[in-house]
């Protein structure tokens, strides 16, 4: 430890002060030094100091006043929650340089290896299928060659990033707009858990701390600030996955998006991105040629295998794609006769090569 843990619970108290942002306090606690120097100043000489407002030093007095900071303090410990300022050196590098960082993290789990590349991965909520899988699949072949995937733990394609990351027994970290300790969304205990171990969660709000809308555009800084490029799977053209692109865009990261069918309106924040000039995505092979990262040799030779299909069943297995066909569409692509196209679909969707999304319409899955 950096102090001893009496002067660490009021670096803890400091830190959790509503109404001071980060660089007040960072710039405050230069001058006095500790946290426990700011919580014994007179009122009449932080006055003096010139830094605060009227409402920030009222703040300031007000947080003076909490009667439970020690045992919130202990219960850190209890729940395996690390608690991280600015001046630690566990500290993440990439983000000491960003605009505005955090003044302090909570952690369940690990931090991202500073020497590891890393990448963010964002998107919209309400995803397609396509997207999803493409997000998957990013996920994975990214993690699976030693890039670290930093992403925000939601539904759809952040979810989906995260999860490919550990199906490849990756490293990935869930940056959450609430504390540490609670899982949100509820129905991603499973992927919350999984990156405590595998991983980590991070948030630069307190423990206990619900996740209110104000905190989430905060949050987006830290998944680009942890990253040294950010993808865009797919997202309309106002979501916070630009936010999160703009951001990257501050602080000097490369952005890349997927582009889509220009009928979708999940795609249209990606190709408004690749207008402005943001990297187009083609492949993860591709992205990490662009990143200087060699394909390791075990991707290198499942890249190479290729699924044997017998014909038909290889026909029916080519014109299923990436977004939903229905049976008519496929029987005029195939020319095959309706009872053998569903008994080839049927067998491919077995083994795990296709899957019916809802009745009678079929997407490819590998």
């Amino acid at each position: 430890k950096i102090l001893g843990e009496r002067l660490m619970i009021y670096e803890y108290w400091y830190a959790g002060i509503s109404g001071l942002n980060c660089m007040k306090k960072k710039k405050l606690r230069e001058i006095l030094k500790t946290a426990e120097m700011i919580y014994y100043i007179e009122e009449i000489k932080l006055t003096e100091l010139g830094i605060l407002t009227d409402r920030e030093i009222q703040a300031l007095i007000k947080a003076k006043k909490q009667q439970d900071i020690k045992e919130k303090w202990e219960m850190l410990e209890e729940k395996n929650i690390r608690f991280i300022p600015y001046f630690s050196e566990e500290y993440p590098v990439r983000l000491k340089n960003i605009p505005a960082p955090p003044y302090a993290l909570y952690v369940r789990g690990r931090l991202p290896d500073s020497d590891r590349p890393a990448a963010a991965l964002v998107g919209a909520r309400n995803c397609t299928h396509y997207g999803e899988r493409m997000a998957l699949e990013y996920g994975e072949k990214l993690a699976e060659n030693g890039i670290s995937i930093i992403s925000g733990m939601a539904r759809g394609i952040d979810g989906a990033g995260q999860r490919g990351a550990l199906n490849a027994g990756g490293m990935t970290y869930g940056i959450l707009g609430c504390g540490v300790d609670i899982c949100y969304p509820g129905e991603h205990r499973g992927l919350y858990q999984d990156l405590i171990k595998k991983g980590g969660v991070i948030s630069e709000q307190s423990p206990g701390s619900p996740p209110l809308a104000r905190y989430f555009p905060a949050r987006n800084r830290i998944i680009s600030g942890m990253a040294d490029i950010v993808l865009v799977i797919e997202a309309k053209e106002k979501s916070g996955s630009l936010i999160t692109a703009d951001q990257a865009l501050e602080q000097g990261k490369e952005v890349y998006a997927l582009p889509g069918p220009v009928t979708s309106l999940l795609s249209q924040g990606c190709h408004r991105l690749i207008a402005q000039g943001a990297g187009i995505l083609l492949s993860p092979e591709d992205l990490m040629e662009t990143m200087g990262i060699c394909l390791s040799k075990s991707r290198q030779n499942k890249s190479s295998e290729k699924k044997v299909l017998e014909s038909p069943e290889n026909m029916v297995y080519s014109c299923v794609g990436l977004f939903p066909k229905g049976l008519q569409e496929l029987a005029q692509e195939t020319k095959l006769a309706p009872e053998i196209l569903m008994e080839e679909l049927i067998t491919l969707e077995l083994q795990g090569f296709v899957k019916e999304i809802s009745k009678n319409y079929y997407v490819k899955m590998r």
